[in-house]
């Protein structure tokens, strides 16, 4: 398939052609979805007095940070997203990291590497406090570690808005299509698991596994780049993150498959998130969408190749037949979940920021705790660059044509 810089990669009225408008976006199977912490739950949350959705107040009443509870308004509506050049932080930044780790501080800051290629811990390190020349540093950081976790942090204390403000240094903030946010500050993602037994019964009814690897809306046209997670309450032990190395598993792979895999495409979609969501009781901010990736995207900092697939939102390989497709998701699939030598296990200490690059992880939740205890978190993350396979497409706005019809 021939392509250049200045005319649209014509994938997406291929594959309408050739599989039709419904199998294109549906897979046969549903897809299992996780998004039992983000969506509103009716007869279990409650409606309020104005409309707006909220967790119900008995629940309400135990939080300790009720600025950060979700809410969901109906009346709430978006346009579609559109097409913005976006300029990686990561590129400004001086890669001795002068302001993030000055040399005249170095007594009072500790880092320590999770893994040898992914992840490190860093504590005597104040986000908060950081300059435009340090946040650039961070970017730089997190695209080589792929995920930093912070300690010790006061990143929250700022409230709802002071976070929102800090993260558009970072590039122009997602506002989610379904989930529960602050109530006027929709640039904030909460995960809320209710302090009820409920919780663990809608994990577990129809599976055996809470994980559900995935990289956050990688349906959306720019997907994010960076992600600010902040659990604000938990369980006191359990309740971590895994993180998956996504440099590492195709350069696990021979360089004939290498070959193969990166010429191919691959949809995405948020037509079963927003079903999901509405089948609960909940909202839909915007129109559900889907968009045809790269099967291997290139990150625009490290110049390196990563496998861009993820269980809950890749439908299908536009270029091969659907067993064919099915097959090959399947093994790529696997080669993230189960190849435990390029993952990575954070846990959540109070007061825990963890910043991870969702163009080099996946990550998946692991509900593993007994006592209905709150585990509450914000996310919040800036849309990054539209995926290429060349960097040489890097902020075409030309490079694809429409979204996938459904």
């Amino acid at each position: 398939m021939s392509k250049t810089a200045t005319t649209k990669l014509d994938v997406e009225t291929e594959a309408s052609e050739r599989f039709g408008k419904l199998n294109l976006v549906h897979s046969e199977e549903a897809p299992r979805t996780g998004d039992y912490d983000t969506h509103f739950y009716a007869g279990q949350d409650e409606v309020s007095e104005d409309g707006i959705l909220r967790i119900n107040s008995e629940y309400r009443a135990k939080s300790t940070v009720p600025d950060f509870l979700p809410t969901w308004d109906p009346r709430e509506k978006l346009p579609p997203l559109e097409f913005h050049e976006y300029h990686d932080p990561g590129l400004r930044a001086d890669p001795s990291f002068p302001n993030l780790f000055p040399e005249q501080l170095q007594d009072q800051y500790k880092t320590k590497r999770i893994t040898p290629k992914l992840g490190t811990e860093v504590r005597g390190v104040q986000l908060s406090q950081l300059t435009d020349a340090g946040k650039d540093e961070l970017a730089l950081l997190v695209a080589q570690r792929g995920i930093v976790v912070f300690r010790d942090q006061d990143f929250s204390k700022a409230g709802p808005q002071g976070v929102v403000d800090y993260a558009k240094h970072f590039g122009k903030l997602h506002v989610h299509q379904t989930s529960g946010h602050p109530e006027n500050v929709p640039e904030l993602h909460i995960t809320y698991r209710r302090p009820d037994h409920k919780e663990f019964e809608r994990v577990f009814e129809q599976d055996i596994s809470s994980i559900f690897w995935h990289t956050d809306v990688s349906y959306e046209l720019q997907p994010p780049s960076y992600t600010f997670f902040n659990v604000l309450e938990g369980p006191n032990g359990g309740g971590d993150t895994l993180f998956a190395d996504a440099f590492e598993a195709f350069d696990r792979l021979s360089p004939t498959m290498q070959e193969f895999i990166s010429g191919l495409h691959v949809i995405h979609s948020a037509y079963e998130q927003a079903e999901n969501s509405k089948g609960a009781g909940g909202v839909q901010r915007r129109l559900p969408t889907a968009h045809i990736h790269p099967l291997v995207r290139v990150h625009p900092v490290l110049k390196r190749k990563a496998l861009f697939v993820n269980e809950s939102f890749s439908r299908r390989i536009v270029e091969l037949k659907k067993p064919e497709s099915d097959a090959l998701l399947r093994f790529l699939y696997d080669i993230v979940g189960r190849t435990h030598d390029l993952q990575l296990r954070a846990n959540w200490e109070p007061n825990t920021v963890a910043i991870w690059d969702n163009r080099r992880v996946q990550h998946s939740a692991v509900v593993d705790w007994e006592e209905p205890v709150h585990r509450h978190a914000f996310r919040i993350t800036p849309q990054g660059e539209r995926p290429v396979e060349d960097l040489k497409y890097l902020n075409d706005k030309n490079y694809y044509g429409e979204e996938v019809p459904r």
